[in-house]
């Protein structure tokens, strides 16, 4: 880990006290200590359970895309991908270091760059694939109680929508129209050349157009295995599914039982959605924010909803930054890549 990542972890670790600090500005300590010892341990086991799943459920999905092509990767290189993406997640703006971050430790096991390349990208256009279709389900179930409440967040429900789904649209271009893609590549890129000499220009063009190929050629031999791209799109429906249940178990473990599984499961998807806008790492601010304004109609008590909302971050975002920290100090597995020993 560079030095540059580590003051920007522990300026975030440092923001997001300051945050919750704030949050609690208006709320006595000690009934925020009061309810804390209050929760229902169990409940907060589940939630905790639910994020382990989620981490866990991705790593399988690596497990599987990898396996499909290389032997013996263990289970351990597979869970360092998803712990690994976490902490980049959670430095970089706009969640931009977790693709780069799951290729370094991949490439470290001895995978050819190029398959690693491609096997994140599927997994990424399953990963989102079936966040636009729980979002799409949750707009219909919790759209109507957002716009309600809130206004202005449901601009950003419907903005954050329209990314995610452009997003999608533009992956399935790259997997299964890459001629199409390369023109569309070359016009959009094509800025690039005003700032760069030309031999420069051509090579980044041509690296790019390398990785359209190979994202084609591997979305090809993936689409063929229909029982493997089954079995990783709901690998991946469950594992967002324990990801979205948290904030319900905590509620649960802070007393408010009669909460609606649906209803709440259906804001947190959007509140997700909410959080990728924002370009500060983790989204740092937005969360705690939209996450205290949806809630707030259903944890009436202020001291839960900010201790809700503290239990909220501490295992969706927290947790998942420190085990990526520990793994990216895991020593790796070696694996023999056959690409590898072609060249």
């Amino acid at each position: 880990m560079s030095r540059a990542n580590k003051i920007t972890l522990t300026v975030m670790i440092i923001l997001g006290v300051a945050i919750m600090a704030y949050s609690a500005k208006d709320i006595k300590l000690s009934l925020l200590i009061h309810d804390f010892f209050t929760i229902n341990y169990g409940w907060l086991l589940v939630a905790f359970a639910c994020i382990c799943l989620y981490l866990l459920l991705e790593a399988l999905v690596t497990k599987v895309l990898v396996s499909n092509r290389v032997k013996h990767f263990s289970f351990k290189n597979s869970l360092r991908v998803p712990l690994v993406e976490q902490l980049f997640n959670g430095i970089t703006p706009f969640s931009s270091g977790g693709q780069p971050g799951q290729l370094f430790v991949m490439v470290q096991t001895g995978i050819d760059g190029g398959r690693a390349s491609s096997i994140l990208l599927m997994k990424f256009v399953v990963y989102q694939s079936m966040i636009v279709i729980n979002f799409f389900f949750s707009l219909l179930i919790g759209f109507h109680f957002v716009a309600t409440k809130l206004k202005v967040l449901s601009l950003f429900v419907i903005f954050g929508f329209l990314v995610h789904f452009f997003v999608i649209v533009g992956l399935l271009l790259i997997m299964f129209r890459p001629g199409f893609t390369k023109i569309l590549t070359k016009v959009l890129f094509h800025p690039v050349k005003w700032f760069v000499k030309d031999d420069k220009f051509y090579h980044m063009l041509e690296v790019l157009y390398q990785k359209i190929d190979n994202l084609y050629a591997e979305s090809v031999r993936i689409g063929r295995n229909t029982k493997l791209l089954v079995k990783v799109a709901v690998v991946t429906f469950f594992q967002l599914l324990f990801y979205y249940l948290i904030p319900y178990f905590i509620m649960l473990s802070l007393g408010y039982t009669s909460a609606n599984i649906i209803m709440v499961t259906s804001l947190h998807v959007m509140i997700v959605m909410i959080i990728s806008l924002f370009p500060i790492p983790g989204g740092s601010g937005g969360a705690e924010f939209s996450f205290e304004s949806l809630f707030h109609s259903y944890i009436t008590s202020d001291t839960k909803l900010v201790l809700a909302m503290i239990l909220w971050r501490l295992l969706t975002y927290y947790f998942g930054m420190f085990a990526g920290v520990f793994a990216l100090m895991m020593k790796p597995d070696k694996v023999k890549d056959p690409d590898k020993l072609e060249e």
